[in-house]
């Protein structure tokens, strides 16, 4: 498999069993699910390999995935609650009490209105249930980081993916999430190293690089590498989800170069 740059050997893959990855611009392709992604992540399923959606995106948009795709859970929010599916309904655990969060959701809902300017809230703000989202396709970089501080100094957490600033008060984030939902299925310290592997495009995609090793990131990530503080290992050929598929196929033959089919 071709990547830009340094590719993955197939025996540093072989042992990936977790894969973790942002949703919007990297399994999306201009706001849609394409059909290759999505046999991507049916292929990764039927390869032994659990998919956990980590997103920004709000608690109405992980309930369809973990009730309609073939994923074994989802972060949304930022990390403001996991969900997985059980029988056919969705199970939801939140970060800390789910009536603290709703209640910190909404003061800062009412601080963060007069702060927008020509900005506006994310068109599902109504599906979130513990944090803010706000719409800058469109808006320029110094523009949204504008905004992005005048949030920080009135006290919220502050993530910026490639559609929306996510804002939310509390001490948790994509990572913080992710290591509860591992450490739950017992996967710590160098498991995590050799188990668990990550694919993102964006900034808030910043502290899953830094804990997963065996990172990627799509091609879409290229102009944004230089702000972040943790990068992608890999970077794929394509971009968004046509990137993913090329991540998925890696991770399968290499698995399959140690139990042939």
């Amino acid at each position: 498999m071709s990547f830009r740059g340094p590719s993955p050997q197939p025996a540093e893959l072989r042992s990936v069993r977790y894969l973790f990855t942002d949703v919007d611009d990297t399994l999306t392709t201009g706001g849609r699910l394409l059909p290759q992604t999505f046999q991507a992540l049916w292929d990764l399923h039927n390869a032994g390999v659990a998919v956990i959606p980590v997103t920004g995106g709000s608690a109405g948009w992980c309930e369809h995935m973990v009730r309609a795709w073939p994923v074994a859970a989802a972060i949304g929010e930022s990390g403001a609650f996991l969900m997985i599916s059980e029988g056919n309904t969705a199970q939801i655990q939140f970060w800390e009490d789910e009536v603290l969060q709703a209640r910190r959701q909404r003061h800062h809902l009412e601080a963060v209105r007069p702060l927008l300017g020509a900005f506006r809230f994310a068109h599902d703000q109504r599906l979130r249930v513990a944090d803010v989202a706000i719409d800058i396709v469109g808006k320029t970089r110094s523009d949204v980081e504008a905004l992005a501080q005048r949030i920080r100094e009135i006290g919220g957490t502050v993530a910026i993916s490639s559609v929306h600033i996510n804002t939310w008060i509390g001490e948790y984030n994509k990572q913080t999430m992710s290591e509860r939902l591992l450490a739950q299925w017992g996967i710590l310290g160098q498991a995590i190293t050799d188990r668990v592997s990550f694919v993102g495009d964006s900034r808030n995609d910043a502290p899953m690089f830094a804990m997963v090793a065996k990172s990627f990131g799509v091609a879409n990530i290229i102009p944004v590498l230089e702000y972040l503080p943790a990068a992608p290992r890999w970077i794929s050929l394509s971009e968004a989800g046509f990137g993913f598929v090329e991540v998925a196929r890696a991770i399968i033959a290499a698995r399959n170069d140690q139990e042939p089919s």
